[in-house]
């Protein structure tokens, strides 16, 4: 009787057997970290800031889709208005460069969405950005000079672990006293952890660890 292909060739076996483990605690991994994340995120909704502050950051993201401002940068600048409304913060500053995907500015669109919510009050542009890391840290000095000590970033709430981690390592909040705000964009009330920025969190929580600026 002729013996099936895996056994005259059991290394084969093997090594998909290894393949297949290595995947699957990738997987597993990968979950593991969308579910802290989810969570941290929830807890964030539930415990929005408190203290008022000198200013809020917003941080950018794709400023348009199908042509129209992208919901989920909107619902960013929302939350930061929504806070200068009720005096919880004076002044608004966002962060944010020229987006690949549509060619714009982030920090310019997120400008435009508060001037149509209303928002007549001061702000500043930083237009050069283009990670998170660089949001911070390219943000810090027009802070600094426009006499800014306190700060509320404001992000969607899977993005708001990682910011916390890349405040902590760079030394943010040696120069402001940091709170955080989880913006509950139609984007995540839609979708939460399964829309398309948290499930590439991961990813980003990966690659900043590996490159050493989460730890």
């Amino acid at each position: 009787m002729k013996r099936p292909r895996w056994l005259r060739r059991p290394w084969q076996a093997a090594l998909a057997g290894v393949l297949a483990g290595v995947l699957l605690a990738g997987v597993a991994a990968y979950a593991a970290i969308g579910a802290f994340i989810w969570w941290h995120a929830e807890t964030l909704l539930a415990h929005p800031p408190q203290r008022p502050a000198d200013a809020a950051l917003v941080l950018g993201s794709r400023a348009y889709l199908d042509g129209k401002p992208h919901p989920c940068l909107a619902g960013r600048v929302d939350t930061a208005v929504a806070m200068a409304r009720t005096g919880l913060v004076r002044q608004l500053a966002f962060s944010g460069g020229v987006d690949s995907e549509d060619g714009r500015t982030e920090a310019t669109a997120m400008k435009e969405r508060a001037v149509t919510a209303g928002f007549a009050g001061p702000m500043l542009l930083e237009p050069a950005s283009t990670s998170t890391r660089l949001n911070l840290s390219l943000s810090r000095p027009l802070l600094l000079a426009a006499g800014v000590r306190s700060v509320v970033i404001v992000s969607e709430p899977f993005h708001l672990w990682r910011i916390e981690r890349l405040v902590k390592m760079s030394g943010f909040d040696r120069s402001f006293d940091v709170q955080y705000a989880a913006a509950p964009t139609s984007c995540w009330n839609a979708l939460g952890p399964l829309s398309k920025g948290a499930l590439r969190e991961p990813a980003a929580i990966v690659n900043n660890a590996f490159r050493g600026f989460l730890f």
